[in-house]
């Protein structure tokens, strides 16, 4: 066999390779893309009062829950934050609604887990009009 050919052989080998491993992880993410940004329930319980709209579950070394907080001031959005890890009830009421990390935004009658400033500007705009 030639160098040539074995060069050849080798990056074919290494082309099936690599389009191997890129389809693998690009089905990887599909679930995600199906995933919806919210879910929709009923959370009045979890709402500190009737007037209260907008309620951050979050803590305060959170880099997401800090991007929040700031997107819900630039928007002049009133919200309750409750920090999970200083409150009892408010770590409570976090794990009632699934847990699974920080923030988690209640708007309305939806939950939105984690930082998605389309979710909610989405959510906030149902709950305005």
């Amino acid at each position: 066999m030639t160098m040539q050919k074995k060069i050849k052989t080798a990056a074919m080998y290494l082309l099936i390779l690599v389009a191997g491993l890129g389809s693998g992880y690009g089905l990887s993410l599909l679930p995600g893309l199906f995933k919806s940004n919210y879910v929709e329930g009923n959370y009045a319980a979890y709402f500190p009062n009737a007037q209260s709209k907008v309620v951050l579950y979050g803590t305060d070394w959170c880099g997401y829950c800090a991007k929040t907080r700031a997107y819900f001031k630039e928007h002049q959005i009133e919200f309750v934050d409750l920090d999970i890890e200083k409150s009892p009830e408010a770590k409570k009421a976090h794990e009632a609604l699934g847990g699974g990390g920080v923030p988690l935004v209640l708007i309305g009658n939806r939950k939105i887990q984690g930082y998605n400033a389309d979710a909610l500007q989405a959510a906030l705009k149902k709950i305005a009009g």
